[in-house]
């Protein structure tokens, strides 16, 4: 079976910058993975790379096992990968339900789905996004990418910059999507207390490599090796 998502012997980069190096990772169909490290460490690009945001110096990105490593980013989102942005970037002055129906496309997510994974945002359906609190853009982010309706869902620093209860709310949320086992899910994530307990796998990135790529409960029980790989324990 072909993996859902694969970064094979990949180089990328912002222009002459080379940020990742030789990056070779690949993502089971319904598998769900979280990538930490400190920031700078290249997993931002890593992300943004397979959405076609990046440029590629050497390898592929593949999805479904075919290469989309040379199609731009609308194509990547048609075939099946969806993107909620560190920065959110929800549209300011439409509504809610307008930032949700410009993404909708066929499938198992739709509106009533959403309200019932978020169901806040049924509440604020008219307001617009600049309206939203951080938490409330977070939760229409998310939701305007599983719209899209993808088999893949990369999602960046999802808890950043957001209250502890609104943290919780949210892992609960990614538990459920987890759960499900219909998505692939990659989680960069900085808080790792939230990575290592969303996701049975971890990624530890450092220098634009991959340093750690295995079970998270080693990482879990044993916050000295934790804070060796990514000199942060929580």
């Amino acid at each position: 079976m072909a993996s859902a998502l694969a970064w094979k012997n990949l180089s990328a980069g912002y222009g002459d910058t080379v940020v990742l190096e030789g990056i070779d990772l690949s993502v089971a169909p319904g598998e769900s993975v979280s990538i930490i490290g400190r920031n700078g460490v290249g997993k931002t690009t890593l992300l943004v790379t397979a959405m076609g945001h990046t440029n590629v110096k050497s390898g592929d990105v593949l999805l479904d096992g075919n290469p989309v490593t040379h199609l731009p980013v609308y194509q990547r989102a048609l075939k099946g990968i969806g993107l909620v942005p560190q920065e959110r970037e929800i549209f300011p002055s439409l509504s809610v339900r307008e930032n949700l129906e410009i993404a909708a496309r066929p499938g198992y997510w739709t509106e009533a789905r959403i309200f019932e994974l978020f169901p806040r945002l049924r509440e604020r359906l008219g307001n617009m996004g600049n309206q939203l609190s951080g938490g409330e853009q977070q939760m229409l982010s998310i939701a305007r990418a599983l719209m899209t309706n993808p088999s893949v869902l990369l999602m960046d620093e999802p808890t950043e910059g957001l209250a502890p209860v609104l943290v919780e709310t949210l892992a609960e949320v990614l538990g459920k999507l987890r759960d499900e086992g219909a998505l692939t899910i990659v989680l960069v994530e900085q808080n790792s207390r939230v990575a290592l307990a969303f996701s049975p796998r971890t990624i530890v990135m450092d220098k634009g490599r991959v340093v750690y790529d295995g079970p998270s409960k080693p990482l879990r029980d044993d916050p000295e090796r934790l804070a060796g790989l990514i000199g942060v324990s929580e």
